[in-house]
């Protein structure tokens, strides 16, 4: 190459930088003055699907909408049922969405547990009323069908391939899968709220909504009570080695697999979560009163946002946070799929 078309060369190559740049700048820009547009405010992140859905003549199912949505808190990726139209994922906070269920999960999820997500990462279930169930091992980008469907929620040991359920309408019926839900044993009827500790471990409630906690060591055979503490929440969540609940009065903790069991700090209403933070001290719940949150370990908490319109912090409302971009994301069936940027 000659001097001249060297040099011309050169300021080509500065100048292509120079346009990579500023459009770089431009969308990173753009970004900003939409999460600072956006911020304090629930805003639906639905409405695309759903248009996109209603042009290429896709129906929607009863009751309409989207009905379930969940957040892996270590990816920040969210997950949003769409009635009938199956499972789609945003790396974007609610930016874009793609389906991602290749038709593994249909139906709709019910209550604020029908997501389990590992505390690790990339491992998620969802579990669903009036459709197929399943489990994914790698950020869904491949599935496990589950051979039971219409369930009211699910708890995972994440440690094995067991799994618990509840299927809807049925009286309570718990079941219980050793092979990730390839196939599945009847443990009894009667019960409410349902946590698989390990593959062993379980806790529970039975006879309706706020009864004592019992407690079963082989996998579900016999039960003894533990506790006369009353867990809300449709099950329990784990992180750092501690299992948390839930309850009638506060968020309960047990640091021995649920052999016995405390409040943890001050009392809090809710029903949905927990949810976890930077560590096991920030946590969030969500009750009628609106996101509780406290980063003491519940000695003081404080709401961190309300409620968005037609969600009502009860047990059927969906709930889920990203707390690496500080957003909160929630839903309800029937109802549009909202976020919360902070």
């Amino acid at each position: 190459m000659n001097p001249v078309n060297s040099r011309r060369f050169g300021m080509l190559l500065k100048s292509t930088s120079a346009i990579v740049v500023i459009a770089a700048l431009s969308t990173s820009l753009a970004q900003r003055a939409t999460a600072e547009a956006e911020a304090g405010k629930w805003i639906s992140i639905s409405d695309t699907v759903i248009v996109q859905l209603t042009k290429e003549n896709k129906k929607i199912g009863y009751p309409g909408l989207t009905g379930g949505v969940g957040v892996d808190r270590v990816t920040g990726d969210v997950y949003m049922v769409v009635c009938d139209q199956g499972l789609w994922k945003s790396s974007d906070q609610g930016q874009t969405f793609a389906r991602v269920d290749d038709g593994n999960v249909t139906g709709r999820c019910e209550t604020g547990f029908e997501f389990d997500f590992d505390p690790a990462g990339k491992r998620l279930a969802c579990f669903t009323v009036y459709g197929n169930s399943a489990l994914s091992s790698d950020a869904g980008k491949s599935w496990r069908r589950s051979t039971a469907g219409h369930n009211d929620f699910v708890s995972v040991d994440w440690s094995s391939d067991s799994l618990v359920t509840l299927k809807h309408e049925s009286g309570g019926v718990l079941i219980k899968s050793d092979d990730g839900g390839k196939t599945w044993a009847t443990l009894g009827k009667g019960f409410f709220n349902v946590g698989l500790l390990d593959a062993k471990t379980l806790v529970a409630t039975k006879e309706g909504k706020a009864s004592s906690i019992i407690r079963s060591t082989d996998g579900g055979q016999t039960w003894s009570e533990v506790s006369n503490l009353k867990p809300v929440g449709r099950a329990p969540r784990i992180t750092s080695g501690a299992v948390y609940w839930v309850g009638d009065q506060g968020l309960l903790v047990s640091r021995d697999k649920g052999a016995s069991w405390a409040q943890l700090g001050k009392p809090v209403k809710a029903m949905l979560g927990p949810y976890f933070g930077k560590d096991e001290k920030q946590i969030v719940v969500v009750g009628k009163e609106g996101v509780m949150e406290t980063t003491d370990s519940g000695e003081t908490w404080k709401k961190a946002a309300p409620l968005p319109p037609g969600v009502e912090g009860d047990g059927m409302s969906q709930f889920g946070w990203d707390p690496t971009h500080n957003v909160f994301y929630a839903g309800k069936m029937g109802k549009s799929t909202f976020k919360y940027q902070r």
